[in-house]
């Protein structure tokens, strides 16, 4: 026995682990409320992502904006054969050089929420030296070919140029605008020193383009910003579910292991709650019924039967808690064997019939003829019916009357019924009177209460068979338990009913 509880006093032991883990998750928990909950504008958090987006963007996109310069120098090349563009070229490609080795650098780095702005101007400068090298292209000019067809071209690599941008720095807030500013402010002086209608048409799209793509990115990036809340919130409640389903397992665990410790301690304490009991009803019998001797004081046999009575009814409640015990720690083994369902309730009904004649009860039998034996475990079935016939009795009032039925059910198996016409049960209480150590309130009100175990035991040793119970009551109409066993536990077929034949139930009266 030492080795059992030993067993179940490891398993209780709470794992201390599981506890810093919850931790962990809380604090994540705790950092991404604190995200979320930012007054105005988009949390520093997600400044943060954003930047992260943004770096990651730049690796994967460095040969877009080369490609672009690349383009337009060999397109202006050919057309005004101006040598002035590949210097221009090789100064717009040694700026996103630059830019490209402070990309690489952030992202060998690790950008946490007090670098972040710095990290930002850094890339807003570098956007504004690319700005200037836009904006020395602008301001190249062409001697040899016509004003309006330079500024066709250049005006159109610029928006070209003014698009990609707006793409590839989409995650870095007020980029386009630094970027381009310098470009319209060159264009800007550039038609008001030299007055051209191509010009001011080139730095009057070029203008609408910039504020159009400034709007849209901006659009762009709180879409961006929302989306990475919506994952925040999304992450937050998976981690709150991690905490509460870790919490949640834990307490499960620690009450399953127990309540199977309690079960097992109880069902193992069989023998030594017992024995006492047994010597206590042995003597005060003994003694009661004057064995050895006269007793010379009549109150002193006065108590004696008292003891006897007492032990007797503790006996019984200790039984039915290691009965109920045994089953939760499934050490309730069946010893099957063919038995006869309608013999156990007439053996059952004898048991209880001295009771019921004290009150005046009539216990009515009704079974239909040449029911087959069962394979069952005869003691727990009796138990089962005499659990339900105790019950009965109990709670039905003086001059009541007890109806047991038994017979087949409408899929092949057996069954008997208990209906009494006692007070009932209301309907709200039935899950209440059927848990372990439940009693409904007519229950609580009678005189012979009990531990409230005798319906769970039922249920339980019914499952046992896979076979089920059921309770019907009505509040001041009466309670009806029914115990079912399945059709596979019928050692023989129900035979075919032809239309002639009919099963006549014989019925039997004890008053």
């Amino acid at each position: 026995m030492s080795t059992g509880v030993s067993t179940s006093t490891d398993k209780i032991i709470v794992d201390k682990s599981r506890s810093h883990r919850n931790k962990a998750v809380s604090r994540t928990v705790r950092a991404t409320r604190e995200r979320l909950q930012t007054a105005t504008g988009i949390a520093p958090g997600f400044e943060r992502e954003m930047l992260q987006l943004h770096i990651a963007s730049a690796a994967q996109n460095a040969l877009a904006v080369p490609v672009v310069v690349v383009l337009i120098a060999a397109v202006g090349v050919y057309l005004t054969q101006e040598i002035g563009l590949l210097a221009w070229a090789i100064l717009a490609l040694s700026v996103h050089a630059l830019g490209m080795i402070v990309a690489r650098r952030a992202h060998k780095q690790e950008i946490t929420a007090d670098n972040t702005r710095r990290w930002q101007r850094i890339f807003l400068a570098a956007q504004v030296a690319m700005g200037l090298a836009w904006a020395a292209f602008s301001l190249q000019t062409c001697g040899p070919c016509g004003n309006a067809t330079f500024d066709f071209y250049k005006g159109s690599a610029l928006l070209v140029a003014l698009a990609v941008t707006a793409i590839s720095t989409l995650m870095l807030r007020h980029a386009v605008l630094y970027a381009f500013l310098p470009t319209v402010v060159a264009l800007s002086i550039s038609a008001l020193l030299r007055p051209n209608p191509a010009t001011f048409g080139m730095v009057t799209i070029i203008s609408a383009a910039l504020i159009f793509l400034i709007f849209m990115t901006n659009r762009l990036r709180h879409t961006s910003a929302q989306l990475l809340s919506s994952q925040s919130e999304k992450d937050d409640l998976i981690a709150e579910l991690e905490v509460a389903k870790s919490m949640s397992d834990e307490a499960r665990r620690r009450a399953e292991e127990a309540n199977l410790a309690k079960s097992r301690f109880l069902a193992s304490m069989s023998h030594e709650l017992r024995t006492p009991l047994n010597a206590i009803l042995g003597f005060s019998e003994v003694m009661s019924t004057e064995v050895l001797g006269p007793l010379n004081n009549p109150v002193y046999k006065e108590y004696t039967s008292d003891i006897h009575r007492s032990g007797q009814h503790l006996l019984n409640l200790i039984n039915e808690i290691l009965d109920l015990s045994r089953i939760e720690a499934g050490k309730y083994d069946l010893s099957e064997d063919s038995v006869h369902l309608v013999d156990i309730a007439e053996d059952c009904i004898g048991m209880v019939q001295l009771r019921a004649r004290a009150k005046n009860i009539t216990i009515s039998e009704q079974v239909e003829g040449d029911m087959p034996a069962v394979w069952a475990d005869e003691k727990a079935l009796r138990q089962v019916v005499l659990n339900l016939l105790s019950n009965a009795v109990k709670f039905t009032p003086q001059g009541g009357e007890i109806f047991v039925k038994a017979g087949w059910t409408a899929g092949g198996g057996q069954y008997i019924s208990i209906r009494d016409n006692g007070p009932g049960i209301p309907e709200e209480e039935i899950p209440v009177v059927l848990s372990a150590f439940g009693q409904g309130s007519i229950a609580i009100k009678s005189a012979e209460q009990g531990t409230g175990l005798g319906l769970p035991i039922v249920q339980a040793i019914l499952a046992k068979h896979n076979g089920e119970f059921i309770l019907k009551s009505k509040l001041r109409e009466g309670t009806e338990a029914i115990a079912i066993l399945p059709a596979k536990r019928v050692l023989q077929s129900l035979p075919a009913v032809t239309e002639t034949q009919a099963v006549a139930p014989r019925r039997k009266s004890f008053a």
